[in-house]
């Protein structure tokens, strides 16, 4: 266990709102940070504090300062129906380079899973899937994960140096994560390539358009019964692993995010995909990455992650 507070820095005092009414207690009166409380907690959070793979990307930078801004907006929330014990393990170390982090972070999230947490991941860049899936494949094992990917775009992208649009690939090549326990959830056709459509398609990975999420009565219908025929073909005990990238909502509910687009999940859809991460059994890792504070209006979008940590905490099955 000490090795996971060697590889991260304890998260600022001042992020825990302390309200002082014993008739109206908040989050941050509630949440431990110290180390001494780690072993009796349920769901752990843990930040990643780097936006490296977006500038690799080119795109706009700024996901760097996301973790700790989540955190302020998450601490002001009231523990209404939250039954799980929550700590809050601090930041990844961040190293000398994006792959280096990587490594750290894939360390620290390993350790987690075998101690048997729910882990909820805050970005910085979303190519952070990719230690956490290694991660999910190292503990588990390939053929015992399920990845779902909620995002505007695909992330498998081919590039010389990896990136906040690699991730995907590089888990699929590298055989971490297999086709067809992956799940590509709320892209939007016109921001994809067709020929990254096409690798998809053709190694047999699941996919979900937003169009065809906005086709159904209930925004998780379609993945609901897409992965309850995976659990039925395979074993109940299969763990699941769900990464939100907050690009995948409008820009008129998330406007700071590192690739805005006006066109998304709304608000309610989005917390309803949350919640229906939280209620499987065996999540162990849910992500939210690309929240960039920079060009956030109003604490919007980190409100609506925040928001969506309390729902996954108040709703783990």
């Amino acid at each position: 266990m000490s090795e996971i507070f060697d590889l991260t820095t304890r998260p600022d005092d001042r992020l825990f709102y302390q309200r002082g009414d014993v008739n109206d207690p908040r989050l941050g009166e509630v949440v431990s940070h110290d180390p001494v409380q780690y072993d009796s907690a349920d769901v752990v959070i843990l930040g990643c504090p780097q936006d490296e793979g977006v500038r690799r990307n080119t795109g706009r930078v700024g996901a760097a300062a996301a973790p700790d801004m989540i955190r302020e907006q998450f601490y002001r929330l009231t523990p209404f129906n939250i039954k799980k014990k929550v700590f809050d393990l601090g930041n990844v170390a961040i190293g000398a380079s994006l792959e280096e982090t990587h490594d750290t972070h894939t360390t620290v999230v390993q350790q987690l899973l075998r101690d048997g947490k729910r882990v909820i991941v805050l970005g910085g860049g979303n190519d952070i899937s990719y230690p956490d899936g290694v991660a999910m494949a190292e503990v588990f094992g390939p053929e015992w994960w399920i990845g779902v990917n909620v995002d505007s775009h695909l992330d498998v992208r081919i590039a010389e140096q990896r990136n906040n649009g690699t991730q995907y690939r590089q888990l699929l090549l590298e055989k971490h994560l297999l086709p067809s326990y992956f799940y590509e959830v709320g892209y939007q056709t016109h921001l994809c390539s067709p020929i990254y459509y096409e690798y998809l398609r053709d190694n047999g990975v699941h996919r979900i358009s937003l169009e065809l999420l906005r086709s159904r009565a209930e925004a998780d219908i379609e993945i609901k019964e897409q992965i309850r025929q995976k659990f039925i073909g395979h074993s109940s005990s299969l763990n699941t692993f769900f990464g939100f990238d907050m690009d995948a909502v409008r820009s008129a509910d998330a406007p700071g995010t590192s690739a805005p687009s006006p066109l998304g999940l709304r608000a309610g859809e989005f917390i309803q995909l949350v919640k229906y991460a939280a209620s499987l059994a065996n999540t162990k890792i849910i992500e939210f990455s690309e929240v960039n504070p920079t060009y956030d209006v109003d604490n919007r979008t980190t409100k609506l992650v925040a928001i969506g940590m309390h729902r996954f905490c108040s709703g783990v099955a």
